[in-house]
């Protein structure tokens, strides 16, 4: 069921920042794109990500977090999966680790994309519904 591989629904239109930038920068990238994971990449490696819980449990105002590189505070140590990996495969990562997003990489750690819980929910939920539900869902909220 979840056997497709991961790039038919990674999110590969990425945004992303380098290790130099400040939280400051991190925070209004994602205030501005809603999302809640950014890679932190050296060219087109991938060395970290950073998440808006990184820097909310931090409890920092927007001034301060403006005097704060992201490599002192990026993660590191990070799961990867490659594009050719099954779904399944990162749906068992981000449930294991509790984690709501994992980086695409190749073999050079050069970030292809992202995979998150949403991606997945959605994969299965257009599975389940291939039906277009938006005039139900109008209907009933």
């Amino acid at each position: 069921m979840m056997n497709e591989s991961i790039q038919t629904i990674m999110s590969q239109n990425l945004v992303t920042l380098n290790p130099g930038n400040t939280l400051a920068d991190a925070r209004a990238l994602l205030m501005e794109k809603h999302i809640h994971h950014v890679p932190i990449v050296d060219g087109r490696k991938l060395v970290g990500i950073i998440s808006s819980w990184d820097i909310f449990k931090l409890g920092k105002s927007t001034e301060e977090l403006a005097g704060i590189i992201i490599q002192d505070v990026m993660k590191t140590k990070l799961a990867t999966l490659e594009p050719d990996q099954h779904i399944g495969a990162a749906a068992e990562v981000l449930m294991e680790h509790l984690f709501h997003a994992v980086p695409v990489v190749n073999e050079d750690k050069e970030l292809l994309g992202i995979v998150t819980t949403t991606d997945i929910l959605r994969y299965e939920y257009r599975k389940e519904y291939p039906e277009n539900l938006d005039k139900f869902v109008q209907d009933n909220m």
